[in-house]
């Protein structure tokens, strides 16, 4: 592996030589790729996996434009999707024939199996029924975290998955990019001692938090999932995977500080496009984010075509959550949590999610008896103490996954499952359900945690 003078390869990645995005000091520095050799355990693919889509929204679209970019991996043959618009949109992009399109979930078990997979990717609540149906009519799977809102219904998943001869792998996604696989190897490496402590910290970003847990799908935690799990169990999944010890207790505080009403400035409207006085000065308008800078407006469903898009923006802000006020809004998840997990062999680790960012990232330190590992989703920094060497790591997302999100993850994932379904061998799966399952009863601990005042064990039964 190639290494370089640290002056020079700051320079190149736009970062001053004396500090970068993780603080690195005037002490000489060694500067690193990340690179990784292909897999030796995966082999060319003779035909394509066949798979059919439950969910044509975000998620389902991102595993859908896998398929585009790697043919000769993976076909999308069918899809179940009640909006018409994305059905309808899904299916022209697949080439899918009409008899396997479906509205609903529960239709494509009504026709004799047509496929190798099942891609799961509607809403949380509807995860436990297409799964177990799935597996029993002998289809591998793809299921979206989270699991299911209800610890016992992913105790049935995980239960129907040991009796069924299927693959199923649940989308933890960070798992494989570059970054979080060279963090995990240069912790368990041993190099720095013991591990002590894990300090991780998930900055949702503002406007993210308001575009998905106060206005969008997750807003209710009582009608999806408490933003532990929608959010962080792929935080939650990482800091075990790091930890590669159980974890034993969870404390966790946390509440809804700000968007809510008695937080609604002076002026404000119900809806950002009702003449609301203090919209040109909101950081959350509904008008700036959608409607001017184009963010996030796949949930909208509106035409790709700019001369009617424009129009269409403003309508849906007029009749969607995504047009209302932040602080009017019926929202009830926290917008700033801290949890504290003691793992066994005496490793604490602490995880802060917090809405107030301007940035979307993940910030990771991991404390050893003999150095230090610090993360900034792109940079990692690992101090010897006894050396007083300092290495610098620096992450790229895999070249043939650029269009891919997560940092490379999501293509990640997807052709670490094609590869296990195509070669029929669930000990290629990096992400299995039942490493899941344990980081999921971390959340759900930790909400029980939160709403109780109270340390709580975390132990299944």
């Amino acid at each position: 592996m190639p290494t370089f003078n640290r002056r020079t390869v700051l320079k190149a990645l736009g970062l001053s030589a004396g500090v970068s995005a993780i603080g690195t000091s005037a002490e000489a520095s060694t500067v690193k790729e990340i690179t990784f050799s292909p897999n030796p355990l995966y082999v060319p693919i003779a035909q394509p996996v066949t798979a059919i889509v439950l969910g044509a929204g975000n998620r389902g679209n991102v595993y859908g434009r896998y398929a585009v970019a790697n043919p000769s991996d993976v076909k999308m043959v069918g899809v179940a999707e009640p909006n018409q618009f994305r059905n309808e949109r899904f299916s022209k992009t697949h080439g899918i024939e009409d008899k396997h399109r479906f509205n609903t979930w529960e239709d494509v078990f009504k026709v004799p199996k047509f496929a190798d997979a099942i891609i799961i990717s509607t809403p949380d609540t509807l995860h436990y029924g297409p799964a177990l149906q799935a597996l029993k009519m002998g289809y591998h799977v793809l299921l979206e975290k989270p699991i299911s809102p209800s610890m016992q219904e992913c105790l049935e998943i995980l239960a129907a998955a040991k009796k069924s001869k299927s693959i199923i792998a649940v989308c933890h996604v960070l798992r494989y990019t570059a970054y979080f696989r060279k963090l995990k190897e240069l912790c368990a490496s041993g190099d720095l001692g013991e591990m002590i402590s894990i300090n991780h910290l998930e900055g949702i970003e503002h406007v993210h938090m308001a575009h998905s847990y106060v206005r969008g799908n997750w807003h209710e935690s009582k009608k999806t999932n408490p933003i532990i799990l929608a959010k962080s169990c792929h935080d939650l999944d990482i800091m075990r995977w790091i930890a590669n010890k159980p974890a034993k207790t969870v404390s966790a505080y946390g509440n809804l500080k700000w968007f809510k009403a008695e937080n609604a400035p002076a002026g404000s409207t119900e809806r950002c496009v009702e003449s609301c006085k203090v919209e040109r000065e909101c950081p959350f308008s509904a008008i700036k984010v959608y409607y001017e800078q184009k963010k996030r407006i796949h949930v909208l469903d509106v035409p790709e075509d700019p001369a009617l898009q424009g129009p269409a923006i403003l309508e849906r802000l007029k009749t969607s959550n995504y047009g209302r006020c932040v602080y009017k809004m019926n929202n009830d998840q926290p917008d700033h949590y801290t949890s504290i997990y003691q793992f066994d062999k005496g490793v604490l680790a602490t995880f802060g999610l917090e809405a107030f960012t301007g940035w979307e990232a993940r910030k990771t330190r991991v404390m050893f008896s003999m150095g230090e590992i610090e993360g900034d989703n792109d940079l990692i920094r690992v101090t010897d103490f006894r050396t007083k060497e300092v290495t610098i790591w620096k992450a790229s997302a895999q070249k043939e996954f650029n269009n891919s999100g997560h940092g490379g993850g999501d293509y990640g994932l997807m052709q670490n499952f094609v590869q296990a379904v195509s070669q029929n061998n669930p000990a290629l799966l990096t992400s299995t359900i039942e490493a899941s399952i344990e980081s999921h009863l971390m959340g759900f601990m930790a909400e029980e945690s939160r709403k109780n005042g109270r340390s709580m064990e975390i132990k299944i039964g």
